[in-house]
C-alpha cells in the first residue's frame, strides 16, 4: 500500500481569474456589472423557482436586485460573470468562480442562476464549458461543482458535463432555514483532454441540425471520461 500520493513536479500555481470577457459561439461571459442588472431582473422574473436552491432570492423589487448585483460585482470570491446570449445580446443568467485557491490549483463553479429562457440551451451549456476551459487553460488542477443533493437538475448537469461524482456531505449547510446535504462533483486536469475533445465535438456546428437540435448528446460524449457516476441518477 502506498504511503504517499504521487509527487507534483513541474506545476506552477495559476493566476487568480482575471478575464473580463470569455467568448464563445452561442454566448459570452462578461464580468458582472450593474449594467447587466435590468436585463437579468427581467429574465429572472419569469419563474421564481430558479432561486429554490440558492441562498438568496427571489428579489421582490428591481432596486433590491440592483443592490445585490452591485455587491456581487465588487466581490473577488465569488467572482461573478453574466451570461450574455449572442443571439439577443441580453444577459440572461449568472455564474461564478468561488473558493478560488490558486496555491492548490483548485477552483469551483457555482452560484449558477439561469433564466428559463436560457436554461437547457446550447448557450447555457457552453457558458459552463467556457468557465471550465478557462480554469484548466490557466493551470488549475481541479475543477469542482457542488450542489444541494436534492437538486436533481444540477446533478444531471454536472454528470452531463463529464464531472465525476465524489460523494455527498450530509448536513453540510443550512440554506433558507432548511438542511442541505451537498453532492460533490469534480474534474481534474487529467480528465481535461478527454473532456475538451468531447466539448469540441458537441459544440461543432456539424452536431446540430437545421433547427438547432443536437445530433449527438453531450452525456454520451463525456461518459467515458467520468471516473464515477452519480448513483442517484443511475437509480432513476
Amino acid at each position: 500500500m502506498k504511503r504517499f500520493g504521487e509527487a507534483v513536479t513541474g506545476w506552477k500555481a495559476p493566476q487568480f481569474p482575471d478575464a473580463g470577457v470569455i467568448d464563445g459561439r452561442a454566448c459570452r461571459l462578461e464580468r458582472l456589472e450593474e449594467r447587466h442588472a435590468d436585463a437579468l431582473f427581467r429574465a429572472n422574473s419569469e419563474d421564481d423557482a430558479i432561486w429554490d436552491y440558492l441562498p438568496y432570492g427571489p428579489f421582490p423589487s428591481e432596486a433590491g436586485y440592483i443592490r445585490w448585483v452591485g455587491d456581487m460585482a465588487a466581490s473577488r470570491d465569488p467572482l461573478f460573470y453574466a451570461v450574455v446570449e449572442k443571439e439577443t445580446g441580453l444577459a440572461s443568467g449568472v455564474m461564478s468562480y468561488l473558493r478560488i485557491t490558486p496555491e492548490m490549483g483548485v477552483i469551483e463553479l457555482g452560484h449558477i442562476n439561469l433564466s428559463r429562457r436560457l436554461s437547457r440551451s446550447t448557450a447555457a451549456t457552453e457558458a459552463m464549458i467556457l468557465m471550465m476551459s478557462w480554469a484548466f487553460r490557466a493551470g488549475y488542477r481541479r475543477f469542482e461543482w457542488k450542489c444541494d443533493a436534492l437538486n436533481i437538475p444540477s446533478r444531471r448537469a454536472a454528470e452531463r458535463l463529464g464531472l465525476s461524482y465524489e460523494g455527498t456531505f450530509r448536513q453540510a449547510a443550512i440554506v433558507k432555514g432548511r438542511n442541505r446535504d451537498t453532492a460533490w462533483f469534480a474534474a481534474t486536469d487529467k480528465d481535461w483532454p478527454g473532456l475538451q475533445e468531447a466539448y469540441e465535438a458537441w459544440l461543432s456546428p456539424a452536431n446540430f441540425d437545421a433547427k438547432g437540435h443536437q445530433i449527438e448528446r453531450l452525456s454520451d460524449l463525456t461518459r467515458l471520461v467520468r471516473v464515477a457516476s452519480d448513483p442517484v441518477l443511475a437509480g432513476q
